[in-house]
């Protein structure tokens, strides 16, 4: 018999006792019902997962190469108006969200706070957006695009208009290819 324990100190379970979604709930196991336990998902698991038609994964397929090539292409367009691609995002999310706060912007972006922060500093620092104190709320800091901000956003969104309308039709193909396999 081996302990958790001891089959965590192995490197054979981590840290946290779940594995592939699975919850280990004995205390003791034996090396072979551990591998067993690991190697073999529950029945119920496995009728639970729709199989996917050959067509659906070759749409999902060219939606993820599309999805790809359009990440690419924008790292690639806003490099040469002079931005990284996170700040590409982060002057696009700040236009098109109007008047923003940093703790919106975690939530818009998907990033920590700190993080956001961090961004926002240095896009400020290089004259992109600036900072303008609430006229509702002395206490709230909300951002804005400087005229140099807004140039280097436009150039570059300018340059992805077909890769968007590209990645748009690729995305109406694999939706209506889910659609069309949940009827």
């Amino acid at each position: 018999m081996v302990t958790l324990d001891r089959i965590r100190l192995t490197g054979l379970l981590p840290k946290a006792p779940h594995i592939a979604g699975l919850s280990i709930q004995v205390a003791r196991v034996t090396r072979e019902t551990f591998h067993a336990v690991v190697q073999s998902p529950p029945m119920a698991r496995r009728a639970t997962v729709p199989r996917a038609t050959e067509a659906e994964l070759l749409r999902a397929a060219a939606f993820r190469r599309e999805l790809r090539r359009f990440l690419q292409r924008t790292e690639t367009v806003a490099r040469q108006a002079g931005l990284t691609s996170q700040r590409y995002d982060l002057l696009l999310t700040v236009a098109s969200a109007g008047e923003v706060r940093i703790t919106e912007l975690c939530d818009l972006l998907h990033l920590q706070q700190t993080a956001v922060t961090e961004l926002v500093k240095r896009t400020e620092e290089a004259g992109l957006l600036r900072r303008r104190q609430s006229a509702k709320d002395g206490r709230v800091w909300l951002l804005e695009l400087t005229r140099e901000g807004e140039r280097r956003l436009m150039q570059a969104f300018g340059a992805l208009r077909d890769d968007r309308r590209a990645l748009a039709a690729a995305f109406r193909d694999v939706d209506r290819s889910f659609h069309a396999a949940s009827r």
